[in-house]
């Protein structure tokens, strides 16, 4: 979500510069099932461009109409969209439509949080019925200051007013050791994630970042150079050098981290040749940390190529960090996104 959040505002930004209005668009509660949660949010411009989406491509249309009065009148409203007669989706979603401008302070507040990687919060307030609203907006909630999208937002925390509050996490990064082929793939399929990525190569490595398409940066430390301090629990680690003395090398760099993911590429075998490697190296190594190793990386799919291997991988990520075990939706019980 933070990704996401971070485009809205990035967008919202360079839309200021050209005088250009906006609104601020947010799911804030929801009846039944849909294709997004609430928390999902986009914005659309006064000349009709939107940036991000709130359901698969259906409902956009008709917050767009809806937005037309809020560009007019400037104040707030609160529709609703009801997916059971109209798309099928078994459910009615709340939806706050807000006109949106970035103080220089939010915005300057909200890069150095991204930067120091630390969380901040967002209320959405609202109510259940339908109309427009003075006292319905959102704000952000950084290092325990208050920043409102809507200048002209006053909360008057009245008995029926409603409150959606969300966490944004640090953006979740993905340090990809190795730069061979694969992870040129590993690296464009995860920036369509909205990941930060970083690929780690050795030294004599010649080629740049423009090679990986998606990765922020290419860092080439010598192994006992290597700085750990940004891994932390929203990053993932890939190890991908083709190389066993550099993975050995590499795991003993980050033997001291507790990142969401470490991921080994190769077969089992290839695994257990590298811990005992590492374990010559590092004899009083942690059980924990080998424990955390996922080797092979990856979820089987029947991956045969670099692409569909990325896919596995990023798969498997997901499912550790949301902590959900990786079955076909068929199979299983319940709704989707329990």
């Amino acid at each position: 979500m933070t990704h996401e959040l971070k485009l809205l505002f990035d967008t919202l930004k360079s839309w200021q510069l050209l005088d250009k209005k906006a609104v601020f668009v947010s799911v804030v509660d929801l009846e039944g099932s849909s294709y997004r949660r609430p928390g999902v949010r986009m914005l659309i411009s006064e000349d009709g461009e939107y940036v991000g989406a709130v359901s698969g491509g259906c409902v956009e249309s008709e917050i767009e109409r809806q937005a037309q009065s809020v560009f007019r009148s400037n104040k707030p409203k609160v529709i609703t969209y009801d997916g059971r007669y109209r798309i099928g989706c078994e459910g009615i979603i709340h939806v706050l439509i807000e006109p949106a401008f970035l103080s220089e302070e939010l915005m300057k507040a909200f890069e150095i949080q991204l930067e120091s990687r630390k969380p901040f919060r967002m209320d959405s307030f609202f109510y259940n019925e339908v109309g427009e609203y003075d006292d319905v907006g959102s704000v952000l909630q950084i290092n325990g200051v208050k920043y409102s999208l809507n200048s002209n937002f006053e909360n008057n925390e009245s008995g029926s007013q409603k409150c959606f509050s969300q966490t944004f996490e640090p953006l979740f990064q993905l340090f990809i050791f190795g730069a061979e082929h694969d992870a040129v793939q590993l690296s464009q399929a995860a920036k369509l994630l909205g990941w930060e990525v970083t690929v780690v190569a050795s030294p004599e490595e010649s080629k740049s970042c423009d090679y990986f398409p998606g990765a922020a940066a290419l860092i080439t430390p010598s192994f006992d150079a290597i700085d750990t301090s940004s891994i932390d629990e929203q990053t993932a680690v890939v190890l991908m050098t083709h190389s066993f003395n550099k993975d050995v090398q590499y795991l003993m760099a980050l033997k001291d981290i507790n990142p969401a993911y470490i991921g080994l590429l190769g077969s089992v075998n290839r695994r257990e040749r590298v811990i005992s490697m590492l374990l010559e190296q590092v004899p009083d190594l942690s059980l924990e940390f080998i424990e955390q190793i996922h080797g092979p990386a990856g979820i089987n799919i029947g991956a045969e190529n670099a692409a569909e291997i990325s896919i596995s991988i990023l798969a498997e990520i997901l499912s550790v960090v949301r902590k959900q075990k990786p079955v076909a939706l068929r199979e299983k019980m319940g709704a989707i996104h329990e």
